[in-house]
């Protein structure tokens, strides 16, 4: 009957209404108007001008910036946030964003609306973060995250990485579009601690601030930090309060292992009426935080309190673990059950406190709370933190595990119990990951991200991704890009990244990446943890002489001019770093087991090397994590540290 219909309406001349296309911009002239909400808080307000920026740099004409209600309203407008007027210009959307962040991009033959959740206290947008003042600070950033979804998704933009030469926009004389909705919330909220070096406020090694703000994961709704809740209680309260320390064997409460790293009496309520008036400090520091730590301090195996009531809530069937204090050792239950109880505890507390607030706690399951509890659940208002260091790794065991069990086995234990959670694996240096060697496992970890996402997971904290964008290019972009939609096409990402990065060079740069890939991640699958005098035995001159002839067949597939042959040129600085740093390797392996000044004076020489090729390529490798100071380059140069020794014992501190 439909297609009758459809023949008498066409036979009769009466076509059916078709909506017109919106134009942004036509053949360069004047683009319709960019109008921002009264009041705009600053991230927004820059949101905004960024649009504008980019609009420009595809049509070549910039767009006029309003703000405010303009009167009278212009025929024809790109709305960026909500205002009531929208209601008027689009009668059929809904604005009610229920869901944290959630994003709308919607055109209609009139207008454009780029808007988001956004939640801020006009009274306190300039807060003190962890590494000084932020300014514009807010709760959640729904329209800044709306803008940079539109420039990626509907004005063809990309940020394959940090600067310049990582930008690629795509020239539009004229930007139009048919009428569309666009909905979106992440799953993923806390992301900002995927690039944790350039998370808002950060002023550590990272190098990639606006990048991973262009990416929508800097400007995020959760923040949860990746580390432990106590470090400084020592120093606070021990002489005030000797008692909520943990009780050791030997009848003291001594603080062991160290002041930064003592256990906590986390039965005693005095513990939690202190955590209490910290959460208060913190919110009159920052009063958009709503997850608040509760982790106990590093040293894992060591120091943790044996009294009466801590030992009641461990569960005797829980994995013995081995345990350490003062010229002692023994095995014991594992601890998982008393840290979900006492987390259960504060949560409690906390929402007493602060009712309807919606605050949480953070518990992070690492060391001997590893294992699955056999009891405990975590509450509705707990997330907990799983330290499972499977990125990167194939099948690696938790060296303090009795059982033999795996991270991802833990993980998986705990994903089936869990209200919600936080990933936050170390990342370790199984082939060069910290030395900015090309320690590739994009496969895995689009596998990794994936499963984590499917499994309650709200958060994720890696440490440490160290920016090194000339060796790990492509999975840093694709872990971006699945961070804020888990559900994306991964092979479409990938192939979209190469393509359009490299244009006629995409098929031998991607050969180049991905062979490395595949013996990297055959060498892990055997070695593991291997130190880094073994790398060599991975980057053979085979590998790195057929990885240079890809880069070869690169190279001569675009104009030496372009800005293909320019970002080519990009990644063959880190494959010349990384067989620049191999010599060094085996260099200074033969050195520290007979040293000889002549192989020192080599070292030196082409340390002095390595860094100008470093500063000639910005963003390339990330020179303040590889430095030869630097501990993760122990043993690279003969004056400073020695090669690091680990003892392989399975109750020493798990530290990255």
């Amino acid at each position: 009957m439909k297609h009758v219909l459809l023949l008498i309406t066409l036979a009769s001349g009466i076509l059916p209404a078709v909506a017109e296309p919106l134009t942004i911009v036509r053949d360069r002239a004047a683009p319709i108007p960019i109008v921002v909400f009264e009041n705009a808080p600053p991230f927004t307000r820059a949101a905004a001008d960024t649009l504008a920026e980019y609009v420009e740099k595809a049509s070549g004409a910039r767009p006029r910036i309003l703000d405010g209600r303009p009167d009278p309203i212009p025929e024809h407008a790109i709305w960026v946030g909500y205002q009531p007027v929208l209601k008027e210009l689009f009668p059929d959307t809904e604005f009610e964003f229920s869901h944290p962040e959630e994003i709308l991009i919607a055109a209609n033959a009139g207008h454009l609306v780029i808007a988001g959740r956004d939640r801020w206290d006009p009274e306190r947008l300039t807060v003190e973060g962890h590494d000084g003042t932020i300014t514009g600070k807010q709760l959640e950033y729904g329209t800044v995250n709306a803008v940079y979804t539109f420039l990626q998704d509907r004005l063809g933009v990309r940020w394959f990485w940090p600067g310049e030469l990582g930008e690629d926009v795509e020239k539009k004389a004229t930007i139009a579009f048919e009428p569309f909705t666009y909905r979106h919330h992440p799953q993923i909220r806390s992301r900002g601690g995927v690039f944790n070096f350039s998370s808002l406020g950060n002023k550590g090694y990272g190098r990639a601030h606006d990048w991973c703000r262009l990416q929508r994961l800097q400007l995020d709704s959760m923040q949860m930090g990746g580390g432990h809740g106590f470090g400084d209680w020592w120093d606070r309260y021990h002489e005030k309060y000797p008692e909520i320390f943990a009780l050791q064997p030997d009848g003291t409460r001594s603080g062991f292992p160290n002041p930064h790293n003592a256990k906590l009496c986390e039965s005693n309520p005095k513990v939690w009426e202190l955590w209490l008036e910290n959460v208060a400090e913190q919110l009159e520091k920052d009063p958009n935080l709503t997850v608040f730590n509760a982790s106990p301090n590093d040293g894992w195996a060591s120091g943790h309190c044996v009294c009466e009531k801590c030992t009641a809530w461990d569960d005797p069937d829980g994995e013995p673990r081995v345990f350490n204090w003062y010229k002692r050792n023994e095995p014991r239950p594992a601890l998982s059950d008393r840290d979900v109880t006492f987390a259960n505890q504060l949560g409690e507390l906390l929402e007493a406190k602060y009712p309807g607030r919606g605050f949480r706690v953070l518990m992070m399951s690492y060391g001997h709370s590893r294992p699955v509890p056999v009891k405990a659940r975590p509450a509705k208002n707990v997330i907990m933190s799983i330290v499972a260091n499977f990125y990167g790794r194939t099948g690696l065991v938790d060296r303090g595990s009795t059982r033999g069990d795996t991270y991802r086995k833990q993980f998986e234990g705990w994903a089936r119990i869990v209200p919600s959670m936080l990933w936050r694996p170390n990342t370790g240096s199984p082939a060069g990951w910290q030395q900015g060697l090309p320690d590739l496992s994009t496969r895995q970890t689009i596998r990794d991200i994936k499963d984590v996402a499917a499994a309650h997971c709200e958060g994720i904290f890696i440490d440490s991704v160290w920016e090194h964008w000339a060796t790990h290019g492509p999975q840093y972009y694709v872990m971006a890009q699945l961070v804020w939609n888990p559900d994306a096409d991964a092979e479409a990402i990938v192939s979209d990244y190469y393509a359009r990065a490299f244009g006629p060079a995409a098929s031998p740069v991607r050969e180049y990446f991905e062979a490395i890939e595949n013996d990297r991640m055959a060498f892990t699958t055997e070695n593991g943890e291997a130190g880094v005098f073994s790398f060599p035995r991975l980057y053979t001159e085979e590998l790195m002489g057929a990885s240079q002839a890809r880069l070869d067949r690169a190279a001569a597939a675009v104009p030496s001019d372009s800005l293909f042959a320019k970002r080519v040129d990009f990644v063959q600085a880190g494959l010349t770093y990384t067989v620049m740093q191999l010599e060094n390797i085996r260099l200074m392996n033969g050195y520290w087991k007979k040293p000889d000044p002549a192989v020192a004076e080599q070292v030196k020489k082409n340390w002095e090397a390595i860094e100008k090729h470093v500063a000639a390529h910005p963003f390339a490798i990330n020179w303040g994590p590889v430095r030869p100071i630097s501990p993760r380059m122990a043993g690279l140069h003969p004056d400073f540290s020695p090669p690091k020794i680990k003892k392989p014992r399975a109750n020493d501190l798990d530290l990255n």
